[in-house]
């Protein structure tokens, strides 16, 4: 099995300072990539800003033969975002992939949290996510395609009851992925989800007991499982330039790495429906038999079912 190189290729990677960020700009420049290591050295709250992470990754990746420019800049800043891409065509001419790995959080119950506190993590995950996809798609466009990896979680699923700001912003971002992927298929842009299972200070245990109500030291034993050296693998394939998928969400930390689907189950069909007949079969509905996959496909085309396609798979019919 031949390695994944990215040798003459630039990588702009956001949040990268620390983390999951830092492992990743590590391991591509091991593979031959420029890194841009963009990072604002903020807390975990997104307050405060610091050029140390930044600078202390660049170090890192020149010590050991790399090649790596830093840029203190904020993704939520639209200049800021700027003088990222430009960090990565002035010092290395050009620009063939984006990690969007900039995150905060701060876990309250719903009921704490302000209206001003989701539009501050949507201005950082979201919006910030957004803003780099943009000035990174309007040059991909030009040059033939590009790769675009935008850091999801679960905890858009509603795992932690004190995430409703994250997990929506995080959701939010999968609907980014999904809908630029169906875009960027027919121009050679790839653009996919990555959900790193990790220890890092936002899954520090202080900040799990917080989020999930169970004492700290029940979360000690992640930082050995999980650690961020072993989260690469998966956003290393769908940053190369070979990888085919496209609109496609993986997983991947410790040593493992799976795929995450969006799948509809089957219709109850009727010609004279009501929501009776629904509270009658609910639970053959909810069982998900037959599961269909609901997505672009890996040939960037959505692949929605169309009306004939839903009228000839397997139905509850009563």
């Amino acid at each position: 099995m031949d390695m994944l190189r990215f040798d003459g290729q630039a990588v702009l990677i956001t949040g990268a300072g620390g983390g999951v960020g830092r492992a990743h700009a590590l391991e591509l420049a091991s593979r031959g990539a420029r890194v841009v290591v963009a990072d604002l050295g903020t807390a975990l709250d997104g307050t405060g800003t610091s050029s140390g992470p930044a600078d202390s990754v660049v170090r890192e990746i020149r010590d050991a033969g790399g090649e790596a420019v830093a840029c203190g800049e904020s993704v939520t800043d639209p200049a800021g975002v700027k003088a990222m891409v430009e960090a990565a065509l002035d010092s290395f001419g050009r620009l063939d992939a984006v990690i969007n790995n900039a995150g905060i959080h701060f876990p309250r119950m719903f009921e704490e949290y302000s209206v001003d506190d989701f539009r501050r993590m949507f201005e950082v995950h979201f919006f910030g996510t957004l803003q780099v996809c943009q000035l990174a798609w309007e040059h991909f466009k030009k040059n033939g395609g590009g790769r675009i990896v935008n850091t999801v979680s679960e905890g858009s699923l509603g795992l932690s009851p004190t995430s409703t700001a994250y997990g929506s912003a995080k959701a939010a971002v999968m609907g980014l992925v999904f809908n630029l992927a169906a875009e960027g298929g027919p121009y050679n842009i790839k653009v996919n989800g990555f959900c790193p299972h990790v220890s890092t200070r936002l899954s520090a245990p202080e900040i799990m007991e917080k989020a999930f109500g169970r004492p700290a030291e029940s979360f000690g034993h992640m930082a050995a499982m999980f650690p961020p050296e072993k989260t690469p693998p998966a956003m290393v394939y769908l940053t190369h330039e070979s990888c085919k998928v496209n609109g496609v969400l993986l997983s991947g930390g410790g040593n493992h790495a799976l795929r995450w689907a969006v799948m509809q189950g089957q219709m109850l069909v009727n010609e004279d429906m009501s929501a009776e007949l629904i509270a009658a079969n609910i639970d053959q509905m909810l069982a998900m038999a037959n599961p269909q996959h609901m997505g672009i496909g890996i040939s960037g085309k959505p692949s929605l079912p169309s009306s004939k396609s839903l009228e000839q798979a397997p139905a509850l019919k009563v």
